[in-house]
Formats: structure tokens, sequence, C-alpha cells
């Protein structure tokens, strides 16, 4: 299945704005992650584990336990604060 994961606030900056990525069915936001710090590079230190990255499915905010549907939407972003 293939999804769309786009990048906000610094990972944008270093990942760029997003990307279509395959999946196998009833993968999670996990698998997700996982998938692509494998890829090395600015992936894996942009959203290494130890990092603080919050991810929403469709718009909606998602713990990494929420399963990717075909077609989806996900998105990455740092925790963010107000000022």
């Amino acid at each position: 299945m293939k999804v769309r994961v786009r990048y906000f606030a610094s990972l944008r900056e270093g990942l760029g704005q997003g990307e279509a990525v395959e999946l196998r069915e009833g993968a999670t936001l996990a698998q997700l992650r996982d998938a692509l710090i494998a890829r090395g590079g600015a992936h894996a230190a942009l959203l290494a584990r130890g990092r603080a990255v919050r991810c929403a499915l469709n718009q909606v905010m998602a713990d990494e336990s929420a399963v990717v549907d075909d077609g989806a939407e996900v998105a990455f972003f740092p925790p963010v604060t107000g000022g």
C-alpha cells in the first residue's frame, strides 16, 4: 500500500516537504517511522528513536500504535511550544 508522508518545521528543513512511501498492509505508524529511520542519513538522524517526534494520521494526532491505511496521509513534526 502507498501512503503520503509530510514533514513539518525542522523535519521539513532536513527532509523536504514529503514523499510517497510503500508499506505492507496493517503497518503501524511506528513501523513506518522505523522504515524511514532504516534509510539512514538525514532520515535516521531526524527521526531517531531518541528524538521527540509527533505524528498525525489523516490530520488527527495519533499514537505510533495506530494502523495506517492505504492512501493515508501521515505527518511527522517536532513538538512545538508557544510563546
